[in-house]
């Protein structure tokens, strides 16, 4: 089964159905998913596109990165 991350979904549910998306979120730069506080109380709302914006972190490099680890990132 392929691995699927679809960014119009919550952090929290991406880390929910991918437990491990946790670890490169945080290499990435989103090292708040690390917090089980943050991850679901910012995480519930927080989505991969708007923190990236928010931290000023490329779109396309965490795709790229995504891709590079196996997933296949839709929308």
């Amino acid at each position: 089964m392929s691995k699927t991350i679809d960014l119009k979904k919550t952090v929290l549910q991406l880390c929910e159905e991918n437990p491990e998306l946790k670890g490169i979120m945080a290499e990435l730069g989103f090292e708040q998913v690390l917090s089980p506080a943050m991850l679901n109380t910012v995480g519930r709302i927080m989505t991969i596109p708007k923190g990236a914006l928010m931290k000023e972190i490329d779109l396309g490099k965490i795709v790229s990165v995504l891709e590079e680890k196996g997933y296949t990132v839709l929308n």
